[in-house]
């Protein structure tokens, strides 16, 4: 089980999206955009459009280790606002399975009440919204289950984090020196 999977909707920040995908599957991890919007077709924040891999109907989540919400605005609120996402989020948090967001995205993490107790980072003036975090001011932070990190300029160390997490620090660090990232 390998299987990730990353939410998008409607104006979610392409570096912050992309930048996973493109790492993980770099990795030879097997990650597929998520719509969570009523078709494929997602405009980006900044205009770039894309077509995600499912909708959210059409997710196995019993196939997937990982499940990662990218920021950007007015994403963000969506992702906080569908339903489907909110009850699947609890689910798989309460069965100890991976979850990462970035950006504006841990708010919605916060809002669900998966934070509690945990420390956490934001885009930066975001922190209330972490109900229950220990906030922090590190890149990235991984505590238990939850990984979070603060946005589109911490998306690399990000992505290798999950790395890390799916195939081993060996790997993230091998795909670090491929992308001349140090």
């Amino acid at each position: 089980m390998s299987e990730v999977y990353i939410f998008l909707a409607d104006g979610f920040e392409e570096i912050e999206g992309l930048t996973v995908v493109d790492l993980l599957r770099r990795a030879g991890i097997e990650i597929q955009m998520v719509s969570i919007m009523e078709s494929r077709t997602i405009t980006g924040s900044h205009g770039i459009e894309l077509k995600a891999d499912l909708l959210f109907d059409e997710i196995d989540a019993d196939a997937a280790q990982m499940f990662v919400l990218p920021g950007g605005m007015p994403g963000t609120n969506y992702l906080a606002a569908h339903e489907g996402l909110a009850k699947l989020l609890k689910e798989q948090d309460a069965a100890g399975k991976k979850i990462a967001a970035i950006c504006a995205a841990p708010t919605v993490l916060g809002g669900l009440g998966l934070l509690e107790g945990k420390t956490a980072v934001c885009y930066p003036g975001l922190e209330s919204k972490l109900t229950g975090a220990l906030p922090s001011a590190n890149q990235v932070e991984i505590c238990r289950n939850v990984t979070t990190s603060r946005g589109m300029g911490t998306a690399i160390p990000f992505g290798l984090s999950l790395v890390a997490q799916l195939k081993g620090q060996q790997a993230a660090d091998e795909l670090a020196r491929a992308i001349v990232f140090s």
